[in-house]
């Protein structure tokens, strides 16, 4: 009987093989951003933008909800960034561009 553990690593280690190999390793990374938004810049500024897009380039696309909050955010960037980089290691997100929400 083959054991279910060491099935489950090999197929986890190819994977990770196979988007190494892909250079997909970085882009996963990115992604992950969009879906760990909230965790990484906190409940109040999440209540009032949503991430929209990462570019292959770094660049973070995030949508808020108000000229007033775009502006506060625009002069917190470098923090947000530093927790980015803290919370998801390898993402590489080099700048934000902040977009009023529709």
């Amino acid at each position: 009987m083959s054991d279910k553990r060491h099935s489950a690593t090999s197929l986890g280690d190819a994977l990770r093989s196979f988007l190494e190999q892909q250079g997909l390793t970085g882009r996963l990374a990115q992604a992950s951003v969009l879906e760990e938004w909230p965790r990484l810049v906190g409940p109040t500024v999440a209540r009032v933008t949503s991430p929209l897009s990462v570019a292959a380039d770094g660049t973070l696309f995030v949508a808020v909800r108000t000229s007033a909050w775009m502006n506060e955010l625009s002069l917190l960037e470098g923090e947000i960034l530093d927790a980015i980089r803290r919370g998801v290691p390898g993402a590489g997100i080099r700048r934000i561009r902040w977009q009023l929400a529709r």
